[in-house]
């Protein structure tokens, strides 16, 4: 039975070690939207004008959450250097029902819109801060 009790064990923590390994490459990273899966409404909603700004980022985070303030600094950073970068900050527990419709599972979330409104796409957790300045000089046309 002990043999048996060992390989439970070590199934369970390669089991463990894979998933935190999937989830951590996972974390912060962009990942693409598909075409109309998120409709330009619920950010009207939230108050989100794009057109003047060649990038706008929408992140959703709440009150204890210190990923969340990491990255609203690294965005006013950029935004300060940035000016075609527009930053909309929304506090997700007050706008509960486009969290649900924009399938926000975790803080921060953050949205790339281009300057039409449309979804270019998301992240969740905080972004590497590296990968977040090249992603808004992409699309932005700035040079750091």
């Amino acid at each position: 039975m002990s043999g048996i009790g060992a390989g439970v064990l070590v199934a369970a923590l390669v089991v463990s070690v894979v998933a935190a390994w999937w989830l951590r490459t996972r974390s912060g990273a962009v990942r693409a939207i598909g075409e109309g899966s998120v409709t330009t409404t619920v950010f009207q909603r939230l108050g989100v004008q794009p057109g003047a700004a060649a990038l706008t980022v929408v992140q959703f985070s709440t009150a204890f959450c210190a990923p969340c303030r990491a990255t609203k600094a690294r965005l006013q950073q950029l935004q300060a250097t940035r000016p075609s970068l527009a930053v909309v900050h929304v506090d997700a527990e007050s706008h509960l029902d486009e969290v649900r419709e924009l399938d926000v599972r975790r803080t921060p979330t953050l949205f790339y819109l281009d300057r039409d409104g449309r979804v270019l796409g998301r992240s969740s957790g905080a972004p590497q801060a590296e990968e977040l300045t090249a992603l808004v000089d992409a699309h932005t046309g700035a040079t750091a």
